[in-house]
């Protein structure tokens, strides 16, 4: 009997201190509370909800256009979204309780009507950096009424609408009166993907740029190739992924997977801008390409490795001018993102021929040189033959701790490039706890510098890396954190409150599990509607 009080009190013990090491005082007892702004995320401009609350009937509800609107039932992208929110005003309302709330005696909303008020709808266009996303939003008697200038600022708004509507305590789903003017603080609000390192089914990447509009993000970074696999399917170089795919067959984009994300895209407001990273992370492109990686070498013998793009030989960049000029054909946003990162100089330094090279063109020892030569003589090549403006070089900021990004940050602005921030937004570094809080605090204006330059910043992007993350984990690991981000790079510079962030991100994060999204909780919590698997 004694032997086996001292073990209860054992595990006793050791349980007390897990839970000392493990537990936050403060979110022992954090439950999220009813916030004025309801679950709105991320939080508009300007909002205005009164207590006075119409309810909502599937059979008589309808969303259509006005009769003003300079779009017609011709605009594939709006009826295709009209479908797609009264499905989820019907099935992914959520509750939340208003003292005016009573059963009998409320009057009906029978409408919503979207009026698009330039004639350029842009409806059958694609999303570009400069899109008119704004909209104005005002549910009242007799109908609610949505105006925007373009198409993209009505999908915005449709999505606002829907995070309105709520179920009162007998269920039936309800919405209060609300004038709601609204604007994105920045115009690129991006998430990076990374289908190389682990190759990301197509239904996977649908599922979170579906994901990605709920929290409007209007850019989907495609990190698509790297030293791992290259799954693009090339029309022009097919021997690019035959040979540096997981698998030729199984593990690929084809040109229609490609049209399908991009199309799917549209249909949300996304831009899709690919990315082909080199000279460096270029192992897989090797495998398909001869010669187009350096050979690396071991005293005056080749070791048969490769580093990385040759430099010095002109058939590297007549490769890079025809493969480029297809990925441009292929992707119709304006820009593409070409990496130039994490060039490991040893193999350039071994090779005989770099180093006369590196003689002949008066380099010295300093091989930045040399890969400023690639970029210059690559890029601005790719650039003029493509009539690209060299002034819309976007610089981005990955790398880094917060003291060096601030004053890279200020460094590029003052030099009059544009610049977006990624540094303290990648979510494949976890941790413990809460770590959303740390992401919504940053903010890529947060640096020293002139108001000139802070407007030379044009949004940031949230990253999830592929080294430890594929389909089984991708979704629950970048949502509701990445929603933190998403309401950094919307909402207005002084939305900074992450009490109120928490209360609404809570119910945000239990809409999009109810919307099918296995979004992961964050504290301890339940969703009315839980997440019932695939």
């Amino acid at each position: 009997m004694i032997t086996a009080l001292k073990l209860t009190f054992l595990l006793l013990g050791i349980g007390f201190c897990y839970r000392l090491q493990h537990s936050d005082t403060n979110e022992e007892t954090r439950a999220a509370q009813p916030s004025k702004y309801g679950s709105l995320w991320p939080l508009p401009q300007k909002v205005q909800i009164s207590e006075v609350s119409f309810k909502l009937s599937r059979a008589s509800f309808q969303i259509i256009d006005a009769e003003q609107s300079f779009a017609d039932p011709t605009c594939r992208l709006l009826q295709d979204a009209y479908r797609r929110y009264y499905e989820y005003i019907f099935v992914g309302a959520q509750t939340h309780k208003s003292s005016s709330n009573k059963r009998a005696g409320r009057a009906e909303l029978t409408e919503l009507q979207v009026r698009i008020t330039s004639p350029d709808t842009e409806c059958g266009g694609y999303p570009e950096v400069t899109s008119d996303e704004s909209y104005e939003l005002s549910v009242d008697q007799p109908f609610a009424v949505l105006k925007a200038p373009k198409v993209w600022g009505a999908l915005r708004g449709l999505e606002t609408f829907s995070q309105l509507v709520y179920e009162d305590e007998y269920g039936a789903k309800s919405i209060n009166s609300t004038v709601i003017s609204d604007f994105p603080r920045f115009r690129h609000r991006g998430i990076l993907l990374d289908s190389s390192r682990h190759f990301l089914p197509l239904k996977v990447i649908l599922a979170n740029l579906e994901t990605m509009a709920m929290n409007k993000f209007n850019v989907f970074h495609w990190h698509i190739v790297d030293d791992q696999s290259f799954p693009y399917m090339s029309q022009t170089f097919p021997q690019l992924s035959k040979q540096g795919a997981y698998h030729p067959y199984t593990h690929v984009y084809t040109p229609t997977d490609v049209k399908i994300v991009i199309e799917f895209a549209r249909l949300r407001g996304i831009r899709v801008i690919p990315e082909y990273d080199t000279p460096g992370h270029t192992q897989s492109w090797g495998k398909g390409q001869k010669d187009l990686l350096t050979p690396c070498y071991s005293g005056s013998e080749p070791s048969g490795t490769f580093g990385p793009v040759n430099p010095i030989l002109n058939t590297t960049y007549d490769f890079m001018k025809r493969f480029f000029t297809e990925t441009s054909s292929v992707f119709p946003d304006a820009y593409i993102h070409l990496g130039g990162d994490e060039v490991d100089f040893t193999c350039w330094k071994s090779n005989p021929d770099i180093q006369k090279f590196m003689v002949q063109q008066g380099f010295g020892d300093d091989y930045k040189k040399l890969e400023s030569y690639y970029i210059q003589r690559c890029v601005l090549r790719l650039l003029v033959e493509q009539q690209r403006d060299k002034r819309y070089t976007v610089i981005h900021v990955w790398k880094g701790n917060q003291q060096q990004y601030q004053d890279e940050m200020a460094n590029i602005t003052s030099s009059g490039y544009q610049t977006l921030l990624s540094t303290p937004w990648y979510l494949n570094r976890i941790s413990y706890g809460q770590d959303w809080q740390g992401y919504y605090k940053a903010d890529p204006q947060d640096f020293k510098g002139t108001e000139a330059q802070k407007k030379l910043v044009i949004g940031g992007e949230a990253c999830l890396w592929g080294e430890y993350v594929d389909a089984t984990n991708l979704t629950p690991r970048l949502w509701p954190r990445a929603s933190a981000v998403a309401e950094r790079l919307w909402s207005a510079m002084n939305v900074t409150d992450t009490t109120d962030a928490f209360n609404r991100l809570s119910v945000h994060r239990c809409r999009m599990v109810e919307r099918g999204i296995p979004a992961q909780p964050l504290f301890s919590s339940y969703c009315p509607s839980e997440y019932k698997g695939i």
